[in-house]
């Protein structure tokens, strides 16, 4: 056996030394130092040694392994290093190439542009869970139980005790900000909200809403068609005219549809264009929330972003917001 020891440590060593890549360096590997190869053969062998031949054998196996171990991490190192250089030598005297800018997908520019003109009139931005109960977004908002937007077919329910839900309004805010602060308050809500309806050119299963609440002593239509309309005009242009239509919301009392006219609504072939709903807040809404309606007023509105951005930048579709179509989305 001692006479095998150095025949095989130098054939293995030269193995590893010719090796051109890593495959062929771990096929050497295998077959000298692996488990059935051909050093640790010798290995095993030494229990069938005499005594007195058993530690001259061992110093020759020990020397032997240590230096293929060394030349196996060196040789390791060396071939990855190679497989990591490019093929092609590299000119660093060349130009260098600019990094790609991303820019902001154009619900986040309009909503971007809500709150800036928001935050000039003195409100700021409140945030809250977009998984829901139904006491935030329905029976605090004067919603009763057999009201159509409480049926399944029109809101996503998650199957659990609790009966949570995708909240169908960010007007839920509303209620979570009156109820952790008194007044006055004047926030805006702006947030992703989900809705049973059949994906169409008008209509997805999720949009984005914003929504605005202002709550202090003596507040009136006055002041919320004043904020209504300095809000349109930055948004839309100052040729922006709003007129005011009666109508229904639970949470509100009394109740407005907003409509708009201006030289948008007019290349899109209609005069007036519905736009917002608003109202005062409703004396029971203050009741669930804690607040004396006698002594606070305030009133409350909200509109969709993807509706502002469709009329602002001419858009027909809006599930083209949601395809991630970069030559859609790099126009904006």
């Amino acid at each position: 056996m001692l006479e095998h020891i150095d025949p095989t440590a130098q054939e293995a060593l030269s193995a590893l030394e010719n090796a051109s890549d890593l495959q062929t360096l771990d096929q050497a590997r295998v077959r000298y130092l692996g488990v059935n190869g051909q050093f640790t053969a010798l290995l095993k062998k030494m229990g069938s040694l005499p005594k007195e031949d058993r530690p001259k054998a061992g110093v020759q196996i020990n020397q032997a392994k240590k230096k293929l171990e060394a030349l196996l991490a060196r040789r390791k190192e060396e071939l990855e290093m190679a497989a990591a250089m490019p093929s092609q030598a590299t000119d660093f005297s060349l130009p260098g190439r600019r990094p790609v800018l991303g820019k902001c997908h154009p619900l986040t520019q309009v909503t971007e542009d809500i709150v800036k003109s928001f935050r000039k009139i003195g409100f700021v931005v409140a945030d809250g869970p977009e998984i829901e109960d139904e006491y935030h977004c329905f029976d605090a908002l004067n919603t009763p139980a057999d009201h159509p937007a409480r049926d399944s077919q029109d809101t996503f329910y998650i199957q659990s005790p609790e009966r949570p839900l995708l909240r169908t309004h960010t007007s839920s805010v509303q209620i979570r900000v009156m109820e952790n602060q008194p007044p006055p308050i004047r926030v805006i809500v702006p947030g992703r909200v989900y809705r049973r309806d059949t994906a169409d050119a008008t209509h997805n299963p999720t949009f984005h809403q914003i929504e605005g609440l202002y709550v202090d002593r003596g507040v009136t239509l006055g002041d919320l068609k004043g904020t209504v309309e300095f809000v349109f005009q930055e948004l839309l242009g100052k040729d922006v005219k709003l007129r005011f239509r009666p109508h229904y919301f639970s949470y509100t009392e009394p109740s407005l549809e907003i409509d708009f006219s201006s030289s948008l609504t007019r290349k899109m072939g209609k005069e007036w264009l519905e736009i917002a709903g608003c109202g005062m807040v409703h004396p029971k809404v203050f009741d669930a929330v804690g607040y004396d309606p006698d002594q606070w007023s305030g009133w409350a509105f909200g509109f969709g972003i993807e509706r502002i951005a469709m009329i602002r930048y001419g858009i027909g579709d809006i599930r083209l917001f949601y395809e991630n179509d970069l030559r859609f989305l790099k126009q904006f």
